[in-house]
């Protein structure tokens, strides 16, 4: 690993970076975890693999993951048209927007930045402001989605921040839970990602956090985490959390004998649907939650990146 760490090493010293934390997992355990650089400049606190940061849209996966489990157990399908579980119309062209085009970013709607002017707006101060606190709100802001449509559902790969956070939503409705508790208890409690968190209070008692920091002039400066944000990008974990979960995914839905899908139901997960429009490598496409390179240096990449601006996550 010492080549790693040299690379890493160097290059939080180019992007000064005031911290990165690492785990890897091979045949579903951990073989190698550490921080690198300080959690908190001012107090001069080390990261550790188990600083909490944001995770962004990795969230996503969880989302996905979360439907599939309600889907297997024959409370939902796929194929369910949107507006079956959330009150807003969603038929460009004429067709429903099915439950797996927002999951596969396939409804023809292009993005709409919810997310991101919420986000630049309360740490930047930019132009952009967008304000919806609730998924209610996304709900209405979507109100006349369809006409914004540029493509035919499943045509075409827009990626879709608020289609996620419809998901929460049906997620909720069919579970007759909040979503953040559906996935409190349902992955993260039978995983044992103790210090996986949506809730700010959890987040900010916690002694190992990382303070937030945007770039001010080529350093970094004390910023704040984009609480409201949930089932597109709301969730933050720490490296060794994080292991454990990709260890779920290793282990075809079963990790340390506790099965939360199918071996059938994570193979789906990782299936391809759409192709992305970054085509790197050659045959990237989206699946539920995940985006799938077929041929990476020889290997299968199932991976997703996740920003909040202040975080940046990769898995």
């Amino acid at each position: 690993m010492i080549r790693l760490e040299e690379f890493i090493l160097e290059k939080i010293s180019e992007s000064r970076l005031p911290s990165i934390s690492i785990a890897v997992v091979e045949k579903g355990k951990v073989s190698y975890a550490r921080g690198f650089g300080f959690r908190d400049l001012e107090a001069g606190l080390p990261a550790t693999p188990s600083t909490i940061y944001g995770i962004g849209s990795i969230t996503k996966s969880f989302t996905a993951l979360a439907v599939v489990q309600l889907a297997e157990k024959g409370l939902l399908s796929l194929n369910d048209p949107v507006e079956k579980y959330v009150p807003v119309r969603l038929r460009p062209s004429g067709k429903s927007v099915t439950l797996e085009h927002l999951l596969t970013h396939s409804s023809g709607i292009p993005a709409l930045g919810y997310a991101e002017a919420f986000i630049t707006g309360l740490i930047e101060g930019g132009k952009a402001w967008m304000p919806l606190a609730t998924p209610e709100d996304v709900v209405s802001f979507m109100s006349r989605a369809e006409e914004w449509a540029v493509a035919e559902p499943g045509e075409r790969f827009f990626y879709l921040n608020e289609g996620y956070v419809l998901l929460g939503i049906v997620i909720s409705k069919v579970s007759g839970t909040k979503y953040e508790e559906y996935v409190k208890r349902e992955i993260l409690e039978p995983l044992g990602m103790k210090r996986t968190f949506f809730e700010r209070e959890l987040v900010e008692a916690d002694p190992d956090k990382a303070t937030p920091y945007v770039m001010d002039d080529g350093m970094p400066r004390p910023s704040r985490f984009p609480y409201g944000i949930t089932s597109d990008g709301g969730l933050l974990s720490n490296a060794l959390d994080m292991a454990k979960y990709l260890s779920l995914y290793i282990g075809r839905g079963e990790l340390d004998g506790v099965r939360l899908a199918s071996r059938e139901a994570i193979e789906d997960m990782e299936r391809p649907r759409v192709a992305v429009p970054w085509q790197v490598f050659g045959g990237e496409g989206y699946g539920l939650g995940w985006v799938v390179v077929p041929d990476f240096y020889g290997r299968r990449l199932v991976h997703h990146g996740g920003s909040v601006l202040v975080y940046t996550a990769f898995a």
